[in-house]
């Protein structure tokens, strides 16, 4: 069915901390709406209030029909210990869900409860809707078109990143919602999964509302941007697509600033008149007092006018300062500045493998055969469960090789942001975390540090594992700047980062002077990052374009 999601003075907020009040949507049949704005906007909670999963503050949301569907898919989809893949993949499109409250009206109908008829068909036409009838047997065919070659009763741990990113992607293709609610769905696709993703989304006739950092996939997709604005506690509605928003918000911004600088010169030009009307009046009065004995009765009237007047300009001047129409100062958003601290060079030859293999079960990685040298910048390219991650940690002398060997070159001090964020994923605080990597650098300054990477007091000291997605990688950046390397790791750095950071990356990239291996399937970033190699990975063979 066709359904719209109606939001009307919507509010949210952490605490005594308001991320967004007053609030109007409209999600139309269609609509795919492209939902942006720095990381802790409360893009995330907005989600979550759509999909009624939590309470707003104040507000109203309205769902026509009432008995429509509305699919909320999270960031980092979660593999319960002992789901499979097929019941992964259930739970995901609903279709669990609606099976257990077919499973309870069918009871209800074997005990002769009131009502229990209408439930019955109600439960019956919502399971048949989200595609209970036939999941079996799409989730089959889906899963071998994207190349999920594991059987669908494997357990989801089980499972590598890129085989959990395939499976991710299955549930959202297999999924019949009225409303799609998709949170950072680009996360680990690569790009024949991005291509999928995006057709999928055009294909749409359900309303969809999107949160993602890859900037080519909104181009590609949204009709519409929303945007959350926490600097200036504003939102905003934008019709056109994401190239659209980017010119008009650029323009918005500039004629804010236009108003208030035209604001600000009025009222000190109208303030310097005033201030110099009451000094000429007050020197009138003080000429008058010190003359007071003058018989010249023309001249007092005349001193007496003349302060008159002067004081009849300076009210009239006051009055059009409260007059003027108040515009407030565009306050700045809160920008990561970030730099990559070098460490010296290291050796002209960085790494080597030499016939270097890795077997693990049925997959097989080499023989590979290549030298990195120094001030290489070489982009990494290849589907998920290629090899990428298994080249890099073969690089990095990581992982046990079975056959050849694997060097790495005198004085190279590496610097990784890994795809699982690993270093802050423990149940201890950021602050012993970020300390245990840098034990010679004061916890005063890692404060400072991690502050300018936005990361404040209420950050540091929670355990590491409770921290965001997007925190972790703040986190992980934030540590090549407090130490020197001269070899740079990026395992899809741009996961979970707000679009202001991934630009505040990609510029720190260009200025970076070491030896950089770049993982990514950011289509932007791939342009936007100067490199001189380009290694592709395909079934464990690493060809250099």
């Amino acid at each position: 069915m066709t359904a719209t999601l109606v939001v009307k003075d919507l509010a949210a907020g952490h605490g005594d901390r308001s991320l967004f009040t007053g609030l109007d949507l409209v999600v139309a049949p269609g609509d795919v709406i492209g939902l942006v704005g720095a990381n802790g906007a409360g893009k995330s909670t907005l989600l979550r209030l759509l999909a009624a999963l939590e309470p707003p503050e104040r507000g109203e949301l309205r769902l026509s029909p009432p008995q429509a569907s509305v699919g909320h898919l999270p960031q980092e989809p979660d593999r319960r210990p002992g789901e499979t893949v097929r019941e992964f993949l259930a739970r995901r499109t609903g279709v669990d869900a609606a099976q257990r409250a077919m499973d309870s009206a069918t009871q209800a109908l074997v005990d002769g409860a009131p009502g229990a008829d209408d439930a019955y068909a109600d439960a019956l036409d919502r399971w048949l809707a989200l595609g209970g009838a036939d999941l079996d047997e799409r989730a089959e065919d889906t899963a071998s078109t994207l190349g999920l070659t594991i059987g669908l009763d494997l357990p989801m741990t089980a499972l590598s990143g890129g085989q959990a990113a395939r499976a991710g992607l299955a549930s959202l293709l297999l999924s019949r919602y009225d409303v799609f609610l998709l949170d950072e769905p680009t996360n680990d696709l690569d790009l024949d999964g991005l291509d999928r993703l995006e057709s999928f989304v055009r294909g749409l006739r359900a309303g969809t509302v999107v949160v993602s950092h890859d900037r080519e996939f909104l181009t590609r997709t949204v009709t519409k941007v929303l945007e959350l604005d926490l600097a200036q506690q504003r939102i905003t509605l934008y019709g056109g697509g994401y190239a659209s928003y980017l010119e008009e918000r650029e323009t918005a911004r500039r004629h804010a600033r236009e108003e208030y600088d035209e604001y600000e010169d009025r009222k000190t030009a109208l303030e310097g008149r005033a201030r110099m009307q009451r000094g000429w009046m007050d020197k009138g009065v003080k000429n008058a007092r010190r003359k007071a004995g003058d018989n010249d009765k023309h001249g007092r009237a005349f001193r007496s006018e003349s302060s008159e007047k002067q004081a009849a300009k300076a009210r009239q001047t006051q009055r059009m300062i409260e007059r003027l129409e108040t515009v407030e100062e565009p306050r700045k958003e809160w920008e990561l500045r970030m730099e990559i601290a070098a460490a010296p060079r290291s050796g002209s030859v960085v790494a080597a493998l030499r016939q270097a293999e890795v077997r693990r079960g049925d997959f097989r990685f080499g023989p590979v055969s290549l030298q990195i040298d120094w001030a290489d910048r070489i982009a990494v390219t290849g589907a998920n469960g290629s090899g990428k991650s298994t080249l890099l940690a073969a690089v990095l002398g990581r992982l046990p090789l079975d056959s050849g060997d694997a060097v790495l070159g005198s004085g190279v001090v590496v610097g990784e942001v890994d795809q699982a964020r690993g270093l802050f994923h423990g149940p201890e605080t950021l602050l012993d975390a970020f300390c245990a990597a840098v034990p010679e650098t004061e916890p005063a300054e890692i404060r400072t540090l991690l502050a300018k990477f936005g990361l404040k007091a209420a950050h540091v000291l929670r355990p590491a594992a409770t921290l965001s997605p997007g925190e972790r990688t703040r986190a992980a950046l934030a540590l090549l700047q407090g130490r020197g390397v001269n070899l740079l790791v990026l395992d899809e750095p741009t996961n979970h980062l707000d679009l202001p950071a991934i630009e505040q990356l990609e510029s720190a990239l260009d200025s970076y002077s070491g030896t950089l291996l770049l993982v990514t399937h950011d289509r932007r970033m791939l342009e936007a990052v100067r490199t001189t190699r380009r290694f592709a990975v395909a079934d464990g063979k690493v060809t250099e374009s």
